[in-house]
């Protein structure tokens, strides 16, 4: 398996702008939840307004966006063309999701710390995991700290 193949196949590389002098745009956010098992009676009792970049970005001016490619992380509820939030001032640690640099090569994994060493860790069976060697370059860019997906209308 080419590593620097498989990461690149995972995420693009270019990150999304985050206009910053845009005007917020928010949505009703319903106080009701939406169940996903049985239906349920609705309610009409908004709670507030949904505005997306105050709900994922915690940070501004560390917060980058990406658009991902590949299913590496599907277990994960990560899925190809996904947008993930990354907040590069959050500290990586053992289990949170990670835009990391392998060897030059960009991914998203699950960050692996135990007493033998560091692993990245897919969410799809059909992927290993990457064992961080001694001679591995590694750069975690940033924390994953949000998904978008859009689906079609």
């Amino acid at each position: 398996m080419n590593l620097a193949n498989e990461a690149g196949r995972t995420l693009h590389q270019t990150p999304l702008k985050l206009a910053l002098d845009q005007s917020i745009r928010t949505a009703p956010f319903y106080l009701c939840k939406v169940p996903a098992g049985f239906p349920s009676p609705a309610n009409d009792y908004m709670e507030d307004e949904l505005d997306l970049n105050v709900f994922l970005v915690q940070h501004k001016s560390a917060t980058f966006f990406f658009r991902v490619q590949g299913d590496s992380m599907r277990e994960a509820g990560i899925l190809d063309g996904d947008i993930v939030a990354v907040d590069r001032s959050l500290e990586p640690q053992h289990g949170l999701i990670v835009i990391a640099v392998v060897n030059g090569e960009c991914t998203i994994k699950r960050l692996h710390k135990s007493r033998s060493g560091i692993e990245l860790r897919a969410e799809n069976p059909n992927y290993p995991p990457i064992a961080i060697a001694a001679d591995t370059q590694l750069e975690v860019w940033g924390v994953v700290c949000g998904v978008v997906r859009r689906y079609p209308a």
